[in-house]
């Protein structure tokens, strides 16, 4: 159910922009290439699991979750203000 001028299904689609726009954000972050043998950061052993697990992986576990905790996310508002709406 749309609202204002809004046609119906348009929330809908909103939603499924923003998951779409999620997902390639994810997929541009995957790694690429060939799997180092020793963390790029730590210089620890990057144990054979991982490495098969998650092809093109440069880190170790603990240095790509300190890598992700400090990643900013962005979020996309693809709503507009009311005040725009009312103009």
């Amino acid at each position: 159910m749309a609202g204002g001028w809004a046609r119906d299904g348009a929330v809908q689609d909103q939603i499924d922009d923003s998951v779409k726009d999620a997902v390639a954000a994810a997929r541009a972050r995957l790694p690429r290439g060939e799997s180092a043998e020793y963390c790029d950061i730590c210089g620890e052993d990057i144990p054979e699991k991982r490495r098969m697990a998650v092809p093109g992986v440069r880190t170790c576990v603990e240095c790509q979750a300190g890598r992700d905790s400090t990643l900013r996310h962005s979020s996309i508002n693809r709503r507009g203000s009311k005040d725009s709406q009312l103009r």
